[in-house]
């Protein structure tokens, strides 16, 4: 079963609270970023722009293991035959601003805050043909299957120039995909 957008949101904010707690001392969850916005904002412009796209990353682990889980971004995957160019007019006519360009992303700021990360690699190509629709409440995107994404995060995870604390989080997102899903009976 799917986890819904709202409650990875949710669970996105709580973690995005903790952060500003932490820097600055606020617990101001006003300034919290809105994932779900960002989400619909950006799957819609893409694809009514023609842009085949799919969810990667921490909400697309959410969805696939069916257990929420927070994540301080929202990632998308686009054809790596799209001129990069393209797409960045588009997210940019959408509302979103560039914060940084990469070799194989662009990362941007929703207009809610949230940052979003555009990747664009020949990996990934086959991987967005195969994504399936699916509806997170009142959203409905394309999401990158779970032996997919598996295959994404075991990569991500051998990487080593990967920072240790997200190559952590990669191989438990991997444990979780895989059906390691926590049990509320079972305690700490």
């Amino acid at each position: 079963m799917a986890a819904g957008i709202e409650a990875i949101a949710r669970l996105s904010a709580r973690e995005w609270s903790v952060i500003l707690a932490a820097r600055d001392g606020s617990d101001d969850m006003g300034n919290v970023p809105d994932k779900a916005a960002a989400l619909l904002d950006v799957s819609r412009a893409l694809a009514d722009a023609g842009v085949a796209h799919a969810v990667i990353g921490g909400v697309a682990v959410g969805v696939r293991s069916g257990v929420p889980r927070a994540t301080l971004d929202t990632d998308l995957a686009v054809r790596s035959s799209v001129a990069r160019e393209s797409v960045v007019a588009v997210l940019v006519s959408a509302g979103l601003t560039v914060r940084g360009e990469f070799e194989h992303s662009v990362n941007l700021r929703h207009a809610s805050g949230e940052p979003v990360q555009i990747v664009q690699d020949a990996t990934f190509d086959a991987m967005i043909d195969r994504a399936e629709l699916v509806e997170l409440g009142s959203i409905r995107v394309p999401v990158v299957i779970t032996d997919d994404l598996i295959a994404m995060k075991e990569r991500a995870a051998s990487d080593p120039a990967r920072r240790p604390s997200k190559a952590l989080r990669d191989r438990a997102d991997v444990a979780l995909l895989r059906g390691d899903v926590p049990d509320p009976d079972e305690g700490w």
